[in-house]
Formats: C-alpha cells, sequence, structure tokens
C-alpha cells in the first residue's frame, strides 16, 4: 500500500467536502472495530460454555480485549509518523477482518483469546487516528460538530451492540457476533484507497520505543490479571501480591523511562498543559463509568429480572438511539461555549441515572428501567465531544498526535480499570448481602411463616415432610441469593454515580474559550 497522496492533494481532488468524506472513512473503521466490543458481551455466557472455558479464561475475552485497545493508542503516533494515515489505517483494519473471522470458527480456547486482543489492539490504533484525522482537516471554529460525529461513533457502537448482539445469539449463534462489522470494515477498508492521506511528515520517522511498549505491556497486563485473580484467590495470596508489585514497578519504569527517552510512546509534554491533564482525568473516569455500565446492565437485567439477550440488548436501544442526537448537539455546543459547561452538566446527568439505577428491583418495568438508562446516556453525549474538544484544545498542533493517543489512552485504561473493579465490587457486595441475609432464613418471625406456607403447599403437592422443609429451605436460600445479586448491583451502580460526580471537579477547569464564543 503506497503512502498516499497530502491532505492538500486530497483538498484539491475532492474540493470541501473531502473533509466529511475521510472523517466518514475513519468513523466507518471506528465503529466497525468498538461494536465488537460490546457485542460479545451478552454472547460471553454461549461463547464459553462451548469453548469449555473457566472462569480466568472467560475474562480474558473481555480483559485482554481492553487490554491491547488501551496499549496500542499510544503506538498511534508512531505509526501515523512512520507510516502514515492510510498505511496505519489499512493495516489495522485488516488485522481485524482477518482476526473476525477466525474468531467466528475458533474451536479452542487460545484461538479465541488471541483473536481477542488482536481485535483490541486494532481498535486501539484506530481511535486516536480518527480524532487525529478530524482535527487535522477542519478548521477550529467547526471542530466541536465534528468532534460530536466522532463521539456519536463511540459511544452509538457500545449503545447498540448488546442489542444486535443478543438478537445474534438467539436467532443464529455465538458465531455471528463476530461477522456482523465485517462488511462495514471492508468498506472502510475500500474508502481508505480514496480519502486516507499518507504521511504528514518529510524526514526520517522517529525510532520505536520498543522499551517503553514492553513496559507499558508487563504494567497493564499484570495489573488487569491481578484485579481479575484478587477476588477469587484472595487479596493476600503470593500470585495476588506479586502480579500488583509487578504492575507497580512496570509503570513507575514506564513513566521514568518517558521522561528520559528521546523518542517516547507516549509525550509527557502533554500533560504541562493543565487543560489536557484536567481532561485526561475526565476521560479516565469517563472510560469506567461507560463501560462499567454497559458490563453491569446486561448482567442486571439477565441476572434479577430474567431477561433473554435479545431482551437484554433491546433496553439499551432508546438510549443508543437519543444518543445520536445528543452528540449533534453537545458537538454544536463545543463550538460556541467552554467545554466545562457541557461536560459537568453531562456528569451529573449521568450520576442522576445511577441513582435512579440504584432503584431497581424485580417488578421494574422495562419501560422505566430504558428511561434510566437513557438518561444515562443523554449525560455520556453531553460529556465526551466537549472532553475531547477540550482536551485537544489545550494542546499546541504539533501535539495534536500525541494528544489524541493519550486522551484515548485515558479513556480506555479507566474503562479497564473500572469493568475490572465494578465486577470485583459487584462480587464482594453480592456476597456481603448473602452472608448478611442468610441468616434470616432460620430466624425472624415473617421468614418461619414464609416457610410454613412453602411447606404447606409442598405437603398438597404430595412431598414427604423430609422432602418439603428441605425444598422450603431451599428454596428460601435462592431468594436470598437473588435479593443479595440485586443489592449487589445497586451498590455497584451507587459507586459509578459517585465516580462521575468526582469527575466533575476536574471537568470545571476545562474553560478554554471556542473561536465562537461570545461573552
Amino acid at each position: 500500500m503506497k503512502d498516499g497522496p497530502t491532505v492538500e492533494a486530497l483538498f484539491a481532488r475532492f474540493g470541501p467536502n473531502y473533509r466529511w468524506w475521510v472523517t466518514l472513512t475513519a468513523l466507518t473503521g471506528t465503529i466497525s472495530t468498538i461494536l465488537s466490543s460490546t457485542i460479545v458481551v451478552v454472547a460471553l455466557p454461549d461463547i464459553v460454555g462451548a469453548l469449555g472455558m473457566g472462569h480466568e479464561e472467560g475474562q480474558l475475552l473481555s480483559t485482554g480485549f481492553l487490554a491491547a485497545n488501551t496499549g496500542f493508542m499510544l503506538l498511534n503516533a508512531w505509526a501515523v509518523e512512520r507510516f502514515g494515515f492510510r498505511r496505519t489505517y489499512g493495516f489495522a483494519i485488516s488485522v481485524f477482518i482477518l482476526s473476525s473471522i477466525l474468531a467466528g470458527v475458533a474451536t479452542s480456547t487460545a484461538v479465541m483469546v488471541t483473536c481477542r486482543v488482536a481485535q483490541g489492539a486494532a481498535a486501539g490504533l484506530l481511535q486516536p487516528l480518527s480524532m487525529q484525522v478530524i482535527f487535522l482537516v477542519f478548521p477550529p471554529e467547526r471542530r466541536g460538530t465534528a468532534m460530536g460525529l466522532f463521539s456519536f461513533g463511540v459511544v452509538m457502537a457500545p449503545a447498540i451492540g448488546p442489542a444486535l448482539g443478543g438478537f445474534l445469539v438467539d436467532e443464529f449463534s455465538w458465531h455471528a457476533v463476530f461477522f456482523l462489522s465485517l462488511p462495514t470494515a471492508a468498506l472502510g477498508l475500500l474508502m481508505s484507497f480514496f480519502f486516507m492521506p499518507g504521511r504528514l511528515a518529510t524526514g526520517a520517522a522517529r525510532q520505536f520505543d520498543w522499551l517503553g511498549c514492553a513496559l507499558l505491556a508487563i504494567a497493564i497486563g499484570t495489573l488487569l490479571s491481578g484485579l481479575t485473580d484478587g477476588q477469587h484467590d484472595g487479596w493476600n495470596s503470593d500470585r495476588v501480591v506479586g502480579q500488583l508489585a509487578v504492575a507497580l514497578v512496570a509503570t513507575l519504569a514506564f513513566l521514568i523511562w518517558q521522561g528520559i527517552t528521546p523518542a517516547p510512546l507516549m509525550n509527557l509534554g502533554v500533560f504541562r498543559h493543565g487543560g489536557f491533564t484536567a481532561a485526561a482525568l475526565v476521560a479516565f473516569i469517563y472510560g469506567g463509568a461507560i463501560f462499567g455500565s454497559t458490563y453491569l446492565l446486561p448482567l442486571l437485567v439477565q441476572i434479577v429480572q430474567g431477561y433473554t439477550p435479545t431482551r437484554s440488548g433491546l433496553i439499551m436501544m432508546p438510549g443508543g438511539l437519543v444518543v445520536a442526537f445528543v452528540f449533534l448537539m453537545a458537538g454544536r455546543m463545543a463550538d460556541f461555549i467552554p467545554p466545562w459547561i457541557p461536560v459537568c452538566l453531562g456528569l451529573g446527568i449521568f450520576a442522576l441515572s445511577c441513582w435512579l439505577m440504584r432503584l431497581v428491583g424485580t417488578d421494574t418495568p422495562f419501560w422505566e428501567l430504558a428511561i434510566w438508562i437513557l438518561i444515562g446516556r443523554v449525560g455520556l453525549g453531553l460529556t465526551m465531544p466537549n472532553m475531547n474538544v477540550g482536551a485537544m484544545r489545550a494542546l499546541p498542533p504539533a501535539l495534536f498526535g500525541q494528544g489524541a493517543g493519550t486522551i484515548n489512552f485515558c479513556r480506555m485504561l479507566g474503562g479497564a480499570f473500572g469493568t475490572n473493579l465494578i465486577a470485583v465490587h459487584l462480587e464482594r457486595q453480592t456476597q456481603f448481602h448473602a452472608e448478611t441475609l442468610g441468616p434470616l432464613v432460620d430466624g425472624g418471625s415473617t421468614t418461619l411463616e414464609t416457610r410454613r406456607l412453602l411447606e404447606n403447599l409442598y405437603a398438597q403437592g404430595g412431598l414427604s415432610e423430609v422432602i418439603r422443609r428441605d425444598a422450603a429451605h431451599d428454596f428460601m436460600m435462592r431468594m436470598v441469593e437473588a435479593q443479595a445479586q440485586m443489592l449487589g448491583f445497586r451498590d455497584a451502580f451507587l459507586i459509578v454515580g459517585i465516580l462521575c460526580l468526582v469527575a466533575v471537579l476536574p471537568g470545571l477547569t476545562l474553560r478554554q474559550k471556542p473561536p465562537g464564543y461570545r461573552q
């Protein structure tokens, strides 16, 4: 694949509309890869069962994708500088298509996990590339609108992914979820030959930071493994303590090395700009909120309310449809008002949604729950375009490439952290509530009366005294487990809401005035 023409040559060929064609090209690939990150969520039980995976192996399908996605975002700046937009985009899409096909026909755990890691790596290369292209081809006064379009793709895909995945699993099989994105990915690859530019730099590209890449991979891998294993092996076990210690040492070594190497994987200079640092903090928490809530919601409605995979995906559809209009509005807002206003408003609205979710019960109506989810998606839709614009607006043009990769890295790192920590918190709180409620099965006047009623019903069915006593006790324990799970989900949503309110503090500092701002 050739380097490709310059941006100026493409504008001369296609005119002012070129900026929309290249944005559409970037978004086509980005949406295809991000869709794969969430569409697999509702298919995980079927995949784990079909391939005979254990708990840790099953969780690798999610954490492996997120870890690779996070790490490869920092490779984007070097790849674009070394190979250009067209080659980087084409390579990432090709890897994604190949790994999706192999995952769809996989018959072993090793192949499936490898394919998910490859999918995550492709998604990690493409997301910052899309932001970089948008800031390259749009003038400053129109970048907010364009960033709204980018954010539409990044968050719309997780919103509709579970619904599509649930439908495919119910109507076909888990294999189908890996083939859904192939047509759009192939379309993006074809469009890249026409609209993606080549290299921007004319001189020799900087050397690749192999040591930094290795340290980052070790840090992310051991940290996510430690968080995953800690709940099951014990936080004081030698294995978990060792993993977390290695993660800490690797993280410190990575930061030190990035500060002294002449060609860093992550240019720490972007954090010298206060507006970017504040946006990075918001992005980290934002990533934890959106990926954590996307992890919780399908489990909540399937475990607590007994929804099918299709129904559990459909409940997120209203929010996914409304968020499209919110992004367009939020993008326009970014061109005229300081970012802190919609960012803080959006975080507050999402926190409200989480507070409402802590009221969920087994009898919560479908549309009431769907409206609570919709409120949260409106908040996330207001936040993301303005968060990205605030981050990039704080940087000089020379740092746009590093800034795009780093802000996306922070968001995905927050997503990886958030998903793991929320999963741990959910399991711990469920266990805590089960231990609290368990003794009530054998005590209390209300509980004893319920058991007598159950035993009478079993007696009418002709069961012996011993069997009906055990059956009543077993039924009561299952009721306790269901109640404990519901309370655990409530606690998890409450934590997500509190974290969003914490993110308001750095969000208040995003006061860069847009070109179209009027006092």
